[in-house]
């Protein structure tokens, strides 16, 4: 299929134009192929970003052409001269009034998205990394410097700009966290529930799906064991009871909840949305099955809904890990066995602790 045509593909996918076989089968192939699935990605924000403009530019239009219509200085004369027309200038033009006040508003927001304050991001849809505010950047060096400093070989604790939360997938040093959560990092590190901090390096990322995987490279690092549980390959049925736990603060933190819908934000394919409790931190956190089973990555909120939350599915995280290249992919072997299907949601936790980190970032 030549680029022209995928293209076409893609807008009438995003534009409901596909009968529901072509529909099922562009999933399949979106589901299949990481590239073709960033591409709608790409091409759904960029057609919103031109219907916003739009959208924009129509309202100034609009506004304009309504605030022309009121002379304010032959208002005001009238006002002065004849204060007994008040109620019926109010009752002829209050909503011009309203909308011309409202011009003001218009150039305030404008100077925001300009400047940087608004951008192009759904302002109700946020990704979950988190950079702690009291952090300045002179501190972050200093730190970084400190930790290239005291590695000793013994897994020590680094300070660290607190950014995210990861996962292991193979018992060798093997772990995924969210694309959002490392990008342009100088360098990470991953702390377990012990305190221990090893440092990492990114061999592989799917900005597209919002996936990346870290391999410990620390030569205090030998083994995590045997990862308890396994990933589950389909999706998952709307209310199953879910679970989640990661770093939304220094301290690992359980958000239990379910599965309110097989599509992410808007229709998004790639994602499940999940009513559990998660907050900045969170990301790259796993998303758990009542059995224990992976079938997700946290990645994602709705600001305005409580409890909203979005989910990578964990087909998208095995197609990337499939896609890595052998010669980064090293000895990376998932685990197919599950310890965790027949124990309570407390020993689940205890068995699973020592495989979920907090992810910390250094960016010079």
């Amino acid at each position: 299929m030549s680029d022209n045509q995928l293209l076409e593909q893609i807008e009438r996918y995003l534009n409901g134009e596909m009968s529901n076989d072509e529909r099922a089968h562009f999933e399949v192939l979106r589901s299949e192929n990481a590239d073709v699935n960033k591409k709608v990605a790409e091409h759904k924000h960029f057609v919103n970003l031109i219907k916003q403009y739009g959208e924009r530019l129509e309202l100034e239009k609009r506004l304009n052409a309504l605030h022309s219509e009121i002379d304010v200085h032959s208002l005001e004369e009238e006002l002065m001269i004849h204060p007994s027309w008040i109620v019926s200038i109010w009752r002829n033009h209050h909503s011009k009034i309203s909308v011309a006040a409202s011009i003001a508003i218009f150039a305030v927001l404008s100077t925001l998205f300009f400047t940087g304050y608004l951008n192009n991001k759904e302002v109700n849809y946020v990704k979950l990394s988190r950079e702690l505010d009291h952090l300045k950047n002179s501190t972050d060096q200093i730190n970084h410097k400190l930790n290239n400093l005291n590695r000793s070989g013994k897994g020590n604790s680094n300070p660290g700009n607190f950014r995210g939360t990861g996962f292991a997938i193979s018992s060798n040093g093997y772990i995924v966290t969210d694309y959002h959560v490392v990008k342009d990092a100088d360098s990470v590190y991953v702390q377990g529930v012990d305190g221990k901090s090893y440092r990492t390096k990114v061999i592989y990322s799917e900005p597209g799906a919002d996936i990346a995987v870290l391999q410990i490279t620390d030569p205090a690092f030998k083994s995590f064991g045997p990862i308890p549980y396994a990933f589950k390959k389909a999706d998952t049925d709307i209310g199953e009871n879910v679970f989640t736990i990661g770093y939304p603060r220094d301290a690992m933190v359980l958000g239990p909840g379910f599965l309110t819908a097989s599509t992410g934000f808007r229709g998004d394919t790639t994602q499940y949305q999940v009513s559990t409790p998660v907050d900045f931190g969170n990301s790259g956190g796993p998303l758990l099955d009542s059995k224990g089973n992976v079938i997700g990555i946290i990645n994602a909120k709705e600001t305005h809904v409580e409890g909203a939350a979005f989910a990578v599915k964990s087909s998208y995280l095995l197609k990337t890990i499939q896609d890595i290249p052998d010669s980064l992919k090293g000895s990376l072997n998932l685990n197919s066995k599950n310890i965790l299907a027949s124990l309570s949601r407390v020993q689940q936790i205890k068995k699973m602790q020592n495989y979920v980190f907090m992810v910390k970032v250094y960016n010079q």
